[in-house]
């Protein structure tokens, strides 16, 4: 089975980013929230987004608040912040690893499909 996992890092300080709140949703239908969670002093989660029989093919979003990250970092920041929250679509095989990590400053992000 496959799983999702993802990971924050901080471009403009250099680091990984630490407690961002993050909420993963399923799009379907309807756009169904089925995991929220905050990176650790690692920039990572705890445990991995979706795993074994949760991790379905389909459509997803990732949720990422580094609007509040930034706001609490050592970074002048504009009020209000330029990103707020950053969303990530992308489909994925249910028996596929997928890592989609965010690399954030203030102003900017770029992700990608990572290993």
């Amino acid at each position: 089975m496959g799983r999702l996992t993802t990971h924050i890092l901080d471009t403009a300080q250099g680091g990984p980013a630490a407690g961002v709140a993050i909420r993963l949703f399923r799009i379907g239908v309807r756009r169904e929230q089925i995991a929220e969670t905050v990176t650790n002093a690692d920039g990572r989660t705890a445990q991995a987004l979706l795993d074994g029989e949760s991790m379905l093919t389909g459509t997803y979003e990732l949720e990422f608040d580094i609007g509040n990250y930034f706001r609490h970092s050592d970074i002048a920041v504009d009020d209000p912040a330029f990103l707020d929250t950053v969303v990530i679509r992308f489909s994925v095989k249910g028996d596929q690893h997928y890592h989609v990590p965010l690399l954030c400053s203030p102003w900017s992000y770029s992700t990608y499909r990572g290993s």
